[in-house]
């Protein structure tokens, strides 16, 4: 079969709708999230995720997104809304989260494994390193996928000056009376939700390479933020897409291929980069 023909496939066509808005809500959030140095938050809230989904999966319900998403959006509340006030900090309350999330789903797996699951262990192969799910998406993930992207997109692009301000220099956002606390609280719940929809795009494992290396592909090159943010959000709709179409017709994994993408868009920059510099 030919890349035409793929393309004419409805699975094919709604996996590439939902995994280039997925990874343009990643890259424009990433670009925030790397600057405050909370690049390792994408991973640490997937693991959450993946603790919360096998919690679902043991308590034998239907529709995980009613415990997934509200616990996810809960930590990073935790995590970002919670800023000074918080008693452990930065990077070392991401590692805690994550890595007790990680292992208290797959411990509660494999003590009482959800019905109709015959292989624990490629069940949270798939959910770690993303399966086929992206290419398997009902009619109502795809609208919920598109709905939660557009107001992701429509809070960036309202408050960016506010971002902007709360990203550089948050005690001086605050003395000017913004309300940093309130931008804080918003940025933790957009970035929830953008990590439960990129674990049925990448799965847990990889989905700090849709928030990061779009990001630090485009500071190689610019400078200003509005010029990282746009190209950011280009870099990662392309790979986004390369990955996916280069997935179905080779038949690798989806996730895998999208962030090795990411990859070779990162050294590409890299060395213009570097060239423009000397």
């Amino acid at each position: 079969m030919t890349l035409l023909d793929y393309l004419q496939m409805g699975f094919v066509q709604n996996a590439l709708l939902v995994g280039v808005l997925v990874a343009l809500c990643a890259s424009l959030l990433g670009v925030t999230l790397v600057l405050r140095r909370f690049s390792f938050i994408g991973d640490g809230l997937s693991h959450v995720a993946f603790g919360a989904m096998a919690v679902a999966a043991v308590a034998g319900l239907t529709n995980d997104m009613l415990l997934v998403l509200p616990v996810t959006i809960g930590c990073a509340v935790l995590l970002l809304a919670a800023g000074s006030n918080a008693k452990i900090k930065g990077d070392a309350a991401v590692a805690m989260i994550s890595v007790g999330a990680l292992a208290v789903g797959y411990l509660l797996m494999n003590l009482f494994p959800p019905r109709g699951s015959a292989n624990i262990s490629g069940d949270v192969c798939s959910t770690l390193f993303g399966g086929t799910s992206i290419l398997t998406l009902t009619k109502l993930e795809v609208w919920l996928s598109i709905a939660l992207s557009a107001v992701v997109v429509t809070f960036f692009v309202l408050f960016y000056h506010k971002i902007f301000a709360v990203t550089f220099d948050e005690s001086f956002a605050a003395a000017t009376g913004t309300n940093t606390r309130l931008y804080n609280l918003m940025i933790a719940v957009i970035i929830a939700v953008v990590i439960v929809l990129a674990m049925n795009l990448v799965g847990s494992l990889l989905i700090s390479a849709l928030v990061v290396f779009p990001a630090l592909s485009a500071m190689r090159v610019f400078k200003s933020f509005r010029a990282v943010s746009v190209c950011a959000a280009c870099i990662s709709v392309l790979c986004a897409a390369a990955g996916i179409l280069f997935a179905a017709v080779l038949g690798t994994p989806v996730g895998s291929t999208i962030v090795v993408a990411d990859i070779a868009v990162f050294a590409l920059f890299s060395l213009i980069g570097f060239l423009r510099s000397r």
